[in-house]
């Protein structure tokens, strides 16, 4: 429905800004004779006459150019008469001071008479009645700009400064009226503050009712933002619309408007040192090579790509299944391979593709594969078990036979500590597929394997730093799965060193084992939350501390969840060429066990048989342990 404006606004919108600094100044020139026929009405006891306006033309007229001159002078019409507040009333008071002692020297030393009360008493009506014409000019204005506009009737959350001054300037503004106070402290509870009541904040669902309010502005820069999200969150569940106020340090430039959590190094949280950056990594194995790396887009994929591009291969192939993870990823190293010979290639597709996977090895002539492609978020596996194990286990199958096929010198599994003793889908199915690639190890001729098995990465997609972050941001709680559960932790960087490393390690006649990294002790997850938390410079609330920013709420342990990893399966490790990589001897399938159970596997994918692809996970993998394993294999 269109407003209906009166005329009286049609006529002040369409004045230009010459023209209403033109009004100003002529009501300054009007109002100086005026406040010299009120102050002779007072002193003299009686209205002018016409003889009395006779007598004093001369006054008049001066006391009029004088005013207009001063306040040209002083240009108090460029001051918008909804900035005019106490910087515009000063100006005034100046000008009608200088209006007054000129008109008393021009008294002084012409004819004109006028006693000096009368003087006195003229700047004071002239004073007063120019501030008081503005002001009435002003609530004049703010009535014509508000008739037959809508206007936002909005509570104040903050009764201090910020809130104060936030009231100073939305009294004049056309489109918003804030209706009341809300504030925490009870000692504020039902004083007033620039004419509105305060109240508490338990009342402001039966306030925004009552003073048909739809709106809050929170104005409490100085609260913590994870207690600010939390007042939002609350307002937001009444149907409430919440904004908040920056402080004004913010807005004046003193202080940054920053991201409350900045970046933290995940080496903080390692403990333990970091392995050297200059450690060696067999980069001389991949120089001058041609190496496909699948799931280049991910968070791994994508550090060995950047890793391997300080060795200098002849090519670098990413193979990746997400369009916008494989286009970021091919952009970032097209920029960084600037001034090398490598060339980037991406490639589109699947690792369950066999066709596409013996086209590209063979077309391409590819030298080593690094195969960090996998579903790894266990709660999806768990809840996809199909799509999971066709990926990591079947994927690995067709890639391996591929690269056993098309000549490829060395072929790098990357696997993970979910595959000991798993409980879990995904760790299952990354545990088979470490068999696939020792059965093949074991008979593949001009082919070395080797399986890279490690901990979690920090920051990668996925992790519980990026989730952590982001529950931190949103002011908590940090959900924790379990008060006591632990992880091995290591660098995305680290991560890369070991695979590369496993990879050079092939040509040592180390083919089929599992390399582990000896990566400390493990992490507490709760003590992890908690330095997060402090990292970005909030407290912990608990039963302790009540009053802290953010909580670690216990969810209860996923399913397939354990408290705890692992990275060895049997006991007993050797020894390689670096300190901090060590080989593991595990058991592994026969030959004619990795048939039956890929066949098993496939004929379950193929019908779509849930039941039957994880008994082949229960048969195969023996250390395999669901929660519910007898419930599951019926």
């Amino acid at each position: 429905m269109p407003l209906i404006r009166p005329p009286l606004f049609k006529i002040v919108d369409r004045m230009s800004r010459p023209q209403k600094k033109a009004f100003l100044s002529l009501v300054d020139i009007t109002l100086a004779p005026v406040a010299f026929l009120i102050s002779a009405s007072v002193l003299y006891n009686s209205l002018p006459d016409l003889a009395f306006l006779q007598a004093n033309w001369i006054a008049l007229a001066l006391l009029a150019a004088l005013a207009g001159g001063f306040s040209a002078l002083l240009k108090l019409q460029n001051i918008k008469l909804k900035a005019y507040e106490s910087g515009g009333i000063l100006r005034t008071g100046i000008m009608a001071l200088l209006v007054t002692l000129s008109f008393a020297l021009i008294v002084a030393f012409t004819t004109l008479q006028m006693p000096r009360i009368g003087i006195i008493l003229f700047g004071l009506v002239f004073f007063l009645a120019t501030v008081g014409t503005r002001f009435a000019l002003l609530h004049i204005l703010l009535w014509v700009l508000r008739e037959g506009r809508i206007r936002r009737r909005v509570v104040i959350y903050g009764a201090g400064p910020t809130g104060m001054q936030l009231l100073a300037a939305l009294r004049s503004h056309d489109s918003i009226l804030p209706v009341a106070f809300v504030d925490d402290n009870p000692g504020l509870h039902g004083m007033s503050a620039g004419g509105l009541k305060i109240y508490g904040s338990d009342r402001i669902l039966d306030l925004s009712t009552r003073l048909e309010a739809d709106r809050v502005l929170l104005a409490m820069p100085s609260l913590a933002p994870p207690k600010l999200e939390q007042i939002a969150r609350k307002l937001q569940v009444m149907g409430l619309t919440v904004m908040t106020v920056p402080s004004f340090a913010q807005l004046v430039g003193v202080e940054r408007l920053v991201d409350t959590l900045a970046p933290v190094s995940p080496v903080t949280f390692l403990g333990r040192e970091q392995l050297d950056s200059d450690m060696f990594w067999g980069g001389g194995s991949y120089h001058d090579r041609v190496v496909l790396v699948t799931g280049a887009g991910g968070s791994v994929g994508s550090a060995l790509c950047r890793q391997l591009l300080t060795a200098k291969p002849a090519c670098i192939i990413l193979f990746e299944v997400s369009e916008i993870a494989l286009y970021t990823i091919e952009r970032q190293l097209i920029e960084l391979s600037i001034g090398t010979n490598t060339r980037i290639v991406a490639v589109l597709g699947s690792v369950t593709d066999s066709r596409m996977a013996r086209m590209v090895m063979a077309d391409h002539r590819v030298d080593i594969v690094l195969h960090a492609a996998a579903y790894k978020h266990v709660p999806l596996v768990e809840a996809n078990p199909i799509a999971g194990l066709a990926n990591n286990v079947l994927g690995t199958r067709t890639l391996a036979d591929a690269a056993h096929e098309t000549g490829v010198k060395k072929f790098v599994l990357i696997s993970t500590d979910k595959a000991v003793r798993p409980t879990n889908v995904m760790g299952a199915s990354k545990r088979l597929a470490e068999l696939v690639v020792q059965d093949l190890a074991k008979r593949a001729k001009g082919t070395d394997f080797s399986i890279v098995r490690f901990g979690n990465v920090l920051g990668s997609s996925g992790s519980v730093i990026p989730l952590f972050k982001e529950q931190i941001a949103k002011g908590g709680p940090i959900t924790l799965t379990h008060e006591d559960v632990t992880r091995y932790f290591m660098t995305l960087t680290e991560a890369a060193r070991l695979v590369l490393l496993a990879g050079s390690y092939a040509e040592a006649h180390f083919g089929g084992n599992v390399f582990v990294l000896d990566m400390g002790e493990p992490v507490k997850i709760r003590d992890l939350a908690r330095q997060m938390i402090e990292a970005a410079g909030f407290s912990v609330r608990d039963a302790d501390a009540p009053d802290g920013d953010i909580e670690i709420a216990i969810t209860g342990l996923r399913p397939g969840e354990k408290l705890f990893e692992e990275l060895l399966i049997g006991e007993g490790l050797l020894t390689t060429p670096h300190p901090k990589i060590l080989r593991a001897q595990e058991d592994s399938l026969t030959e004619l066990q990795m048939a039956k159970a890929l066949r098993s596997l496939r004929a379950a994918i193929a019908t779509g048989s849930t039941p039957a692809a994880l008994d082949v996970i229960c048969t195969y993998v023996k250390e395999y342990a669901p929660p519910q394993k007898l419930t599951i294999a019926q």
